[in-house]
């Protein structure tokens, strides 16, 4: 029976898992702003609806592989990327919303075309 290649270590931790946490802290860093700055201005006009509701559905999916892998820096990453993706989406909705209601036309003319 060959022998199992076992992976570089640093400290108690493989290299692997260092990868995967220092990504980890890289895409939650690089996405962090974007979700505060959403959540801060309520300025979603950038945003498509049909790729945040994609997004979520491809989250969900992949919640199912995430599952039955063990405990690691995917699962913290994936976490994040749930609740920023849903975040964003209950945010795009509720603005949607409240700018339909209020009479928002994006032209300019409508009651709630103020800059904030």
């Amino acid at each position: 029976m060959p022998a199992r290649a076992v992976a570089p270590t640093v400290g108690v931790m493989d290299l692997p898992m260092v990868a995967g946490a220092a990504s980890t802290v890289l895409f939650a860093a690089a996405n962090l702003p974007m979700v505060v700055k959403a959540v801060r201005t309520r300025d979603l006009r950038s945003y498509s609806g049909t790729a945040l509701v994609v997004g979520n559905m491809g989250n969900v999916v992949y919640t199912f592989y995430v599952l039955s892998l063990p405990w690691g820096p995917i699962w913290v990453l994936h976490g994040f990327y749930l609740v920023s993706m849903g975040v964003m989406l209950g945010l795009f909705t509720v603005v949607r919303r409240r700018t339909r209601s209020a009479g928002y036309t994006g032209d300019g003319q409508g009651t709630d075309d103020r800059r904030r």
